[in-house]
């Protein structure tokens, strides 16, 4: 009992060394809708005071080239051949004119249902939500337009009358895209700025679940813009923090778990583990003894016992149907005392 305590607390530990304090009172166990709901009661802060005008500044420092401090990155840049191409800039080169920057809201203001508005430096709101504007060439911004996003490859530009962002953005927008659909639900529905099929089940466009999944956070960069963002505007993209909570809510491939807690890895190194997993009402063991039994305990990730199954066969069925939907820890031990932790997600 020692060592499955001592496993446990290892698992616990490596939450809260992952996990950033700002979703200590976030119930990350939850699935589906539930957790959106609950990070868009995170996200969904009454700031009053930050304006677009203030984005101005901010973004010097939320952009800054993480290899030149006197420059920003201009989102869909991809080459510094061109003004209109180019992926970085000098600060001091903000404007309107040629060879200018400016302020690129990524979710179009005018897609918004209904949109945002004007852009006077003295309104707050969503139009002023720093999270949804990033810096862009002036005629790239213009290039761009209100075009939905699109699947392509490649570098950014039209796709059929609408608009692929570049291999290097398509993860930073598909974040964005994700945390304007939970800060601003149905106003910001993916659909209205982006094409393709949507997830089953949800109204989460595949295309952004796949970019999530393709383009993983820059760690310098995505990460460069929370921190600052928490400080100076009072809340964070949580897609970026962790872009799995995006395969639990909408479902798709899997994307990183940067906590290295939410996701289900089979760890098969003992030569057995559950499935299937995520579950419903059912779990079985699977293992490359066909003739072993194995003991089952499963906690709750506060570390409450929840069920024990003394001995179970491999392929013997384990009814998990009173459990609510969740993550939990699973143990499981072979007659000759080998032991692997499993996480398991109860749909």
């Amino acid at each position: 009992m020692k060592t499955v305590q001592l496993l446990f607390c290892l698992s616990i530990t490596s939450i809260l060394l992952a996990q950033q304090s700002y979703y200590n009172n976030v119930n990350l166990t939850l699935t589906g809708e539930a957790l959106y709901n609950e990070l868009q009661d995170k996200i969904d802060i009454n700031n009053t005071t930050f304006t677009y005008g203030d984005v101005r500044d901010t973004m010097l420092e939320t952009d800054e080239d993480p290899d030149n401090s006197q420059n920003v990155l201009l989102v869909y840049g991809y080459s510094n051949s061109s003004c209109v191409t180019e992926r970085t800039r000098n600060k001091q080169e903000f404007g309107g004119n040629s060879c200018n920057f400016n302020r690129e809201h990524v979710f179009s203001r005018s897609n918004a249902d209904p949109e945002m508005g004007g852009t006077s430096n003295i309104f707050t709101g969503i139009v002023a939500d720093p999270h949804n504007l990033r810096s862009s060439d002036v005629q790239m911004n213009g290039n761009r337009g209100n075009k939905k996003f699109a699947a392509g490859s490649g570098t950014s530009g039209d796709v059929n009358g609408n608009w692929y962002p570049g291999d290097e953005w398509k993860g930073d927008v598909a974040r964005m895209m994700m945390y304007m659909y939970t800060r601003y639900g149905e106003r910001c529905l993916p659909s209205l700025n982006g094409t393709g099929a949507l997830q089953s089940g949800n109204n989460m466009l595949q295309v952004y679940l796949q970019w999530n999944v393709e383009d993983p956070v820059d760690t310098t960069f995505e990460d460069q813009r929370n921190n600052y963002l928490e400080t100076a505007y009072g809340n964070r993209n949580p897609f970026i923090d962790n872009p799995y909570l995006a395969t639990i809510i909408w479902g798709g491939a899997p994307a990183e778990d940067r906590w290295g807690t939410l996701s289900v890895g089979n760890n098969n190194g003992q030569g057995f583990t559950i499935y299937p997993n995520p579950a419903t009402d059912t779990i079985a063991i699977s293992s490359t003894d066909s003739q072993a039994s194995y003991s089952v305990v499963i906690y709750s990730i506060s570390g409450k016992k929840i069920k024990e199954v003394p001995s179970i066969k491999v392929y013997e069925s384990m009814d998990i149907s009173t459990l609510t939907s969740g993550i939990y820890i699973l143990t499981i031990e072979s007659s000759e005392k080998v032991r692997t932790t499993q996480k398991l997600v109860v749909k």
